[in-house]
């Protein structure tokens, strides 16, 4: 690796851990245990992924990739996984629950409007359609992810309506520091992908910003945001609920792929220590 390449793949290494140390600090995560975890990734990404074709990896190679002893890289291997598999899955069915809710024809109105369901009972019902998207996860804690998110709000009369056409882990603090693990991850393995490969075989990753707006401006343009970004995600749910096979079993073609979209409203301060304001 040339001086130039390593000192622009520190200095962005350094942009990208700020804003993560500073949110393992503020949930008093020492650095002892974020470097364990780092060397953790380190060996297993080395021992997965980096092995010379049609040859198994070895503990010798890992660590020359890795710059760890031997004796580190056999250590570390033999340590547990860390996962939170079980976060991961109620968030995804109980996201499929309100993205089935909003366009199956059975739970929508003639308008397209998802339609009030009782909780159980025959024809379109909460548990029914809990099954049909969530599979074999109880129905009965989808909907406690759903009313603790505010994605759901139980009616007077015991049934449920949904408020809103996106679900997000509004209240749980396991499933928002969940998100880290998976939206960050997923744009770093964009960021990944493009710098090996150009042209068509390319991903999609633009964003637009200014970096002098008054305060005003800024307010104004976040309040505004949420409703144009929504638009978007649901347009492309609907493109991608078409095509997936558990939403829609008669699409056809090889291989299972995961593929989406995100978006997302960043915010910096950027005036200055004596309150002046930008020129």
């Amino acid at each position: 690796m040339t001086i130039g390449k390593n000192k622009t793949i520190q200095a962005a290494v350094v942009r990208l851990l700020k804003p993560l140390v500073r949110l393992l600090l503020r949930q008093g995560v020492p650095y002892g245990v974020f470097a364990d975890i780092a060397k953790h990734i380190y060996v297993n990404t080395a021992m997965e992924e980096f092995s010379i074709p049609g040859r198994k990896q070895s503990i010798s190679r890992a660590s020359v990739i890795t710059g760890l002893s031997r004796k580190e890289v056999s250590r570390v291997t033999r340590l547990p996984e860390i996962e939170d598999q079980e976060i991961q899955d109620k968030y995804n069915r109980a996201v499929r629950v309100v993205s089935g809710w909003m366009r199956d024809a059975d739970y929508t109105d003639d308008a397209g409007r998802p339609k009030t369901l009782p909780l159980d009972g025959e024809g379109a019902t909460f548990a029914r359609l809990s099954r049909k998207f969530s599979g074999d996860m109880p129905s009965r804690a989808i909907l406690d992810e759903l009313l603790q998110s505010g994605a759901v709000e139980r009616l007077d009369t015991g049934e449920v309506r949904l408020t809103g056409p996106v679900f997000g882990p509004a209240s749980g603090f396991d499933e928002k520091i969940a998100i880290l693990g998976t939206d960050v991850r997923d744009l770093i393995n964009t960021i990944d992908h493009n710098l090996s490969h150009s042209g068509t075989d390319s991903r999609f990753q633009l964003k637009t910003a200014y970096d002098n707006l008054p305060r005003e401006a800024a307010l104004n343009f976040r309040a505004a945001f949420p409703e144009k970004g929504l638009a978007l995600l649901n347009a492309m749910d609907r493109e991608l609920s078409a095509l997936d096979r558990d939403t829609n079993p008669a699409s056809q073609g090889a291989g299972r792929i995961r593929a989406g979209i995100a978006v997302y409203y960043f915010e910096d301060d950027l005036t200055p220590p004596d309150g002046e304001e930008g020129r």
